[in-house]
């Protein structure tokens, strides 16, 4: 960028440059809204409720993030959210070691995130299609393993305890492991070479390559981390209810996604923050527990969701091109 140009964006009113200012005015204008509307609202039980359904959305949120700014979409981690619990409930249900149960589980979801990187990558197909085709085909391996029903555990697993147990009355593990993960992640994206590497394959992929960024490997990280995350999640939601049912998770891509691009995350791929999508999926938590709390039917959630989707995309489209001038 000319120097010209990195001065007039430094120029520009701090909120042009920050990605995650449409997020957090909107999380704060629902909480009041909410906090208004229903007393319940503001109890320590309904917050704890809130973040961990955002917890759980949010993981996957993470990985789809890292998907997105290197410029590729996953629209299977809505049915990895469910194959890899189910994976572990059929194996604990046969006898099998919990933690050897586990590490096959998500073996399960590393493996999905390698095939679906290297279709897209090796045959030159949109991830759109790739992913949409995976979805397609694990949610059918899920139905037609279980026949429709859900898998109940058929005795008490200790291990789950850390992955969707209570730490405090009805805070759980998955709201630790949301924390924890993010802050992880927001390191790897904005200290580390391989963030720099995320971001420039998303901007521009062939000025990346030209200056030595091993692009195909990113993405296929990138595809194995969105796929492990979802996974991971889906144990979260595994070791809350105990039990699996082949429908888990559907349309949480859609959910993610939303979180994603509320949080100040391009479509378009090279642009993108963790710290917004933590909040995008906070927000999407409120709104769903907030809904609820006013007695609103539940098909108004989607309409909400829908809608705030649109309004950021929007925003996010005027600050980008605002700052890139």
């Amino acid at each position: 960028m000319p120097s010209e140009s990195r001065a007039d964006v430094k120029a520009l009113p701090w909120f042009y440059r920050t990605k995650e200012l449409g997020a957090i005015f909107g999380t704060l204008i629902f909480f009041v809204i909410f906090a208004i509307i229903s007393e319940q609202f503001l109890t320590w039980s309904n917050l704890a409720t809130t973040f961990t359904m955002a917890a759980e959305l949010g993981i996957v949120t993470l990985g789809v993030t890292m998907l997105m700014i290197s410029g590729e979409f996953d629209l299977s981690v809505g049915s990895v959210f469910a194959v890899v619990p189910m994976v572990m409930a059929i194996m604990i249900n046969h006898g099998v070691n919990e933690w050897f149960a586990f590490v096959v589980a998500m073996l399960v979801g590393v493996g999905i995130g390698v095939a679906n990187g290297l279709v897209t990558l090796k045959t030159g197909i949109p991830s759109f299609i790739t992913t949409l085709g995976m979805k397609m085909f694990w949610r059918g391996i899920l139905l037609a393993v279980t026949g429709g029903f859900p898998i109940i555990l058929s005795h008490k697993v200790g291990l789950l305890r850390y992955f969707g147990g209570a730490v405090l009355e009805d805070l759980r593990y998955s709201a630790i492991w949301f924390i924890a993960l993010s802050i992880v992640f927001w390191l790897v994206l904005e200290r580390t070479q391989y963030g720099n590497w995320t971001f420039a394959t998303g901007g521009n992929i062939g000025a990346a390559r030209a200056l030595g960024v091993p692009v195909m490997r990113v993405k296929l990280v990138n595809f194995v981390l969105s796929s492990t995350l979802a996974g991971f999640a889906g144990l979260t939601t595994f070791g809350r209810f105990k039990i699996v049912d082949p429908t888990l998770g559907q349309e949480m891509e859609l959910e993610a996604i939303a979180a994603a691009v509320i949080g100040g995350n391009l479509l378009t791929g090279g642009y993108g923050s963790i710290l917004g999508s933590f909040i995008g999926a906070v927000m999407i938590g409120m709104v769903r527990s907030g809904l609820v709390l006013a007695g609103a039917p539940g098909y108004w959630y989607r309409a909400f969701i829908g809608v705030i989707l649109i309004v950021a995309a929007i925003i996010n489209a005027r600050i980008r091109k605002k700052v890139a001038g």
